[in-house]
């Protein structure tokens, strides 16, 4: 029996990761979760699964409405709930930079880490690879392109590798002409084609920022080179990713648009159990198409590649002036075109440092919060 904990359990990967663990009761025991705000949704997630521990880590007083349930409050509770509890296994389903801190505490807890946040890793990726290592934790990637990726590779060493195809599915605006991009809507952003997601997902999407965050959460997930590592729009959703063998060899990963599908696969690897779902019907397959970004269209893409080039503190500088950028957006106060122009102005700003402790990265996050929002404000 593993004792797992689900961060982020009332998003879209907590709920499917709950869904995925209610099929092995033998198998699993649920000791924490934790939501931002969602304390309603956290409570009845809590009377069925009952969680030694819950943490709401964006509010504050809820003591006493979970029963004889340990109630964690704040960020600073999610990481004590983190190193109080005994945690086998954590599936990581945060949205954002916030994931970090308790990543880097759970590190010291565990032996699986099923990680759906990207965020995280583009910060301080190889702090976080460091620290799996240093404590023997296996890192299991969630993300639909990752998983498939890390199924590829299989057991082949970063020596045989050649190259990784990112594959995306070109988000709600691919045939979006450019020229329209000044009059997008939230609602027209958040419309994505193949997946349900959170808002701020959903938008990195529509603008691919995503996609060149992907880029940067592959390198260091998987030791590559950014300049080898490539994005493919792949508008079937059907190919979640390729990887490119020295021989010249080429494995894809295919599947269904599913998130139970890698989720589950992270928390049993190394097995594969049954699963309820419905897998594809090659025959309704009519083509499957590949084209390179439009990066003139899609800003984002070389603004994330740019970053992963120059490493150190500009990850998270681009990562910090999206997230500002993105809520702006949502809630109504910039365009949607804004969007890549600010983050580059930011970017453009940054004096970077080349091998950044946590401190310095956390330093360089805060500053471009404030640097974006002060060049918004202008």
């Amino acid at each position: 029996m593993e004792n797992i904990a689900v961060l982020g359990s009332t998003g879209s990967i907590g709920t499917s990761g709950l869904d995925v663990i209610s099929k092995f009761p033998d198998r699993f025991k649920v000791c924490g979760l934790s939501t931002n705000t969602n304390v309603e949704l956290l409570r009845k997630q809590a009377k069925i699964f009952k969680p030694e521990a819950v943490c709401v880590s964006g509010g504050s007083g809820n003591k006493g409405k979970f029963g004889k349930i340990m109630v964690y409050e704040g960020e600073d509770g999610l990481c004590g709930m983190l190193r109080d509890v005994k945690i086998d296994t954590v599936l990581v389903g945060i949205v954002g930079s916030s994931a970090l801190l308790p990543i880097i505490t759970v590190l010291d807890k565990v032996k699986k880490m099923a990680l759906a946040n990207k965020e995280a890793l583009v910060m301080a990726g190889g702090i976080i690879m460091n620290k799996a290592a240093k404590n023997k934790v296996t890192v299991v990637p969630v993300d639909s392109e990752h998983s498939a990726i890390f199924q590829c590779i299989g057991k082949s060493g970063r020596e045989d590798l050649r190259r990784i195809f990112l594959t995306g599915s070109g988000g709600p605006l691919l045939k979006v002409k450019k020229s329209g991009f000044k009059d997008i809507t939230v609602k027209e952003a958040v419309n994505h084609p193949r997946w349900k997601m959170g808002k701020k997902i959903s938008v990195d999407s529509a603008t691919m920022m995503n996609k060149g965050l992907e880029v940067i959460e592959a390198s260091w997930l998987f030791n590559m080179g950014i300049n080898s590592i490539e994005i493919l729009i792949h508008p079937e959703a059907v190919v979640h990713s390729m990887v490119e063998f020295r021989d010249g060899a080429i494995l894809a990963q295919l599947g269904a648009c599913d998130m139970r599908i890698p989720i589950q696969y992270a928390l049993t690897y190394p097995e594969r159990l049954d699963s309820s779902i419905k897998g594809l019907d090659f025959s309704n397959i009519r083509e499957l198409k590949f084209l390179k970004p439009d990066t003139k269209k899609f800003q984002c893409i070389d603004l994330a590649y740019e970053a992963g080039k120059r490493s150190g503190t500009f990850p998270s500088v681009l990562n910090a002036s999206n997230e500002i950028a993105v809520r702006e957006f949502i809630e109504g106060r910039i365009r949607f075109i804004d969007i890549p122009r600010i983050i580059e102005k930011v970017m453009g700003l940054h004096r970077g440092i080349k091998n950044p402790g946590l401190g310095d990265i956390l330093e360089a996050d805060k500053w471009a919060r404030v640097k974006t929002k002060e060049l918004l404000n202008k």
